[in-house]
């Protein structure tokens, strides 16, 4: 996406340094993107609302909001904008099972995640 406007992409993670890494592992790649970051439930039915992402990131485990409810209000406000995972750990809490959105890639495997954004977004 050289030429073209950049691809507008909602990062929901309580960690500002994993949003971080996240944008700069797209940016790296070559990626251009215009990102906004949401910790909460209030901030992402704003930011998706307000910025219509074309792509959400969200992190797997949040504190009082689940990535799981984050899909869910996602899909509920742009149901064709994939929502693909990101998570630190390989498993969520015991008994948990991770969300099945649209991919799911490892916060220590960054480098897998512009292939799976140029897949999903057209990027």
């Amino acid at each position: 996406m050289t030429d073209a406007a950049p691809l507008r992409v909602l990062i929901v993670d309580d960690s500002r340094d994993d949003a971080e890494l996240t944008e700069l592992a797209l940016r790296d790649a070559g990626i251009a993107v215009e990102c906004r970051r949401a910790y909460g439930e209030a901030g992402l039915s704003g930011l998706l609302r307000d910025f219509r992402p074309q792509l959400v990131l969200s992190d797997v485990n949040l504190p009082g909001f689940s990535g799981a409810e984050a899909m869910g209000l996602s899909r509920a406000v742009l149901p064709d904008v994939p929502v693909v995972f990101l998570t630190g750990s390989p498993i969520g809490a015991p008994g948990e099972e991770l969300p099945s959105g649209d991919a799911l890639v490892f916060k220590d495997e960054l480098e897998l995640l512009p292939d799976v954004v140029r897949r999903l977004a057209g990027a």
